[in-house]
């Protein structure tokens, strides 16, 4: 054999051992990342009458069966609040005092092609269309969309009647129930559609109400000398402190449900961009407290202004007002006030801060 041969062979043996040893350590690795997943004790699905693995402490764990593992899934699925209960909580809050509602019986089940007008114009009206079906199959009231491949027994279609952009005419009513009235002749179905002008009376009532409540609360943040805010101090301070960049280019403190508590932006209004927040530097911030938009403003006011404190003593900044004068315990008691009566107002007049029906109302 020649020398050529002897290193061809030599390398060879090598490249193999270097293989197998990769490979080793790579199982190994995922082996402590993920072993004790799959080397739990599990009992052999061919013996029923297996004993049950005890713990420590001398108690039988209870084995999970695939029945268990199903009714789990399908729990936690039941259990979130996205995908299922918010389609159907919308029908719940479809109500008179808020929406211009009207219903349709066609006499026998149909589906949602029927309503192919209303898809089509939805957006016309300047305010959200909902439309709910009762389910033929469930008897349940439930969210309709236009790829719902299901029948329905009856129909509601609704208009909302405020939002933040103010009220809506009398005339955009009257439209929509001329389209409703419409759909149900096509159909050949009986339609309930209420007075246009006590809705459009309802609607300026409303409106009314919410704009008095319809408050943000603000708190400015300026550093104690002539100092600008660094852009990489400013990310640094708002993470620490569970603040979030959104898209909206403001930082947002959010609850568990990922609702906006307050938020913390660049005090001259200008979003910040999260590419260019490292090179540029800011005269201040503010965080603001949409009143009507939390539940319980009292005391989220309170934690913003405890909020405040923190950020202002890591900034090195005061809490001011609008004025740039440093926000004393007496100004902070007039604002404090000031919230507990938007609170009281809103609940006055059944609306419930921070519901779904508040977030409806002032979007």
């Amino acid at each position: 054999m020649s020398e050529l041969q002897i290193s061809l062979l030599g390398i060879g043996i090598f490249v193999v051992l270097a293989v197998w040893t990769y490979g080793w350590w790579q199982q190994r690795q995922y082996r402590r990342r993920f072993g004790e997943v799959f080397e739990k004790k599990r009992d052999d699905v061919l013996q029923p009458n297996a004993p049950q693995e005890q713990d420590r402490s001398g108690e039988s764990q209870s084995e999970t069966t695939p029945e268990v593992a199903v009714e789990e899934v399908v729990q936690a699925l039941a259990d979130e609040p996205v995908r299922n209960s918010a389609a159907n909580e919308g029908c719940a809050l479809v109500d008179a005092s808020s929406d211009y509602v009207t219903l349709i019986y066609p006499g026998t089940p149909i589906g949602v092609s029927a309503l192919a007008p209303l898809w089509q114009q939805r957006f016309d009206f300047g305010k959200p269309v909902n439309v709910c079906g009762l389910n033929s199959s469930s008897g349940q009231w439930e969210r309709v969309i236009p790829e719902s491949p299901l029948l329905y027994d009856s129909l509601k279609l609704s208009l909302q009647l405020v939002d933040r952009t103010g009220s809506i005419s009398e005339t955009r009513i009257a439209a929509f129930r001329e389209l409703i009235q419409k759909i149900a002749a096509d159909m050949s179905a009986e339609a309930e559609c209420p007075d246009v002008a006590e809705a459009a009376k309802r609607a300026i009532a409303l409106d009314a109400v919410c704009a008095e409540v319809d408050q943000i609360i603000g708190l400015n943040l300026v550093p104690r000398s002539d100092r600008q805010l660094l852009g990489a101090e400013i990310v640094y301070v708002a993470s620490q402190n569970g603040f979030t960049l959104q898209a909206d280019g403001a930082f947002q403190f959010l609850d568990g449900r990922g609702l906006t508590q307050f938020s913390l932006s660049n005090l001259d209004n200008v979003p910040f961009q999260h590419h260019l927040l490292n090179q540029m530097s800011f005269s201040g911030l503010t965080l603001l407290l949409e009143v009507p938009r939390v539940e319980n403003p009292v005391e989220r006011f309170d934690e913003m202004l405890e909020m405040a404190k923190v950020i202002a003593a890591s900034l090195r900044a005061n809490v001011v007002d609008d004025r740039r004068k440093q926000l004393g315990d007496e100004g902070i008691a007039i604002i404090r006030e000031q919230v507990v009566a938007i609170e009281q107002t809103m609940l006055g007049q059944q609306i419930i801060p921070g519901s779904s029906q508040a977030l409806r109302l002032f979007a």
